[in-house]
């Protein structure tokens, strides 16, 4: 083996190293997105996102799919994108929903009041 030979092989060798842990640094960081966001999914389900708001929540459900899959196939950077996307969708979601529940809880309140208010009348007259 020649010193240029052997050169090359440490270059190759060194250039393998880097790439490897240039994959495994991204491994983590996807892991832990695709996680959060697959607890953010079932949270936003929890809340009555598919309800309130269906076009969010398959949107998440769909994105969390494609992570899952981006995760098998180690393309964790596509996994780890896909993955916030699908967090922010179901955050919208589950958002859309609780604003929802709360905007009918206050026309509830809005008509108890008025019902209170003309009895009130009424007992005046």
């Amino acid at each position: 083996m020649t010193s240029d030979s052997g050169i090359r092989w440490a270059a190759l060798l060194a250039f393998s190293a880097l790439w490897a842990a240039g994959c495994t640094s991204m491994k983590t960081p996807a892991t832990a997105s695709v996680a959060v966001s697959a607890a953010a999914v079932d949270s936003a389900a929890g809340a009555g996102g598919a309800e309130y708001a269906p076009g969010e929540m398959n949107s998440a459900r769909d994105k969390m799919a494609l992570a899952n899959k981006a995760m098998a196939a180690k393309d964790y950077r596509l996994a780890n994108d896909l993955a916030v996307q699908a967090q922010a969708d179901a955050t919208l979601a589950q958002s859309k929903a609780n604003s929802a529940k709360a905007k009918t809880a206050a026309d509830a309140l809005q008509d108890d009041i008025r019902i209170l208010r003309e009895e009130l009348d009424r007992a005046r007259k």
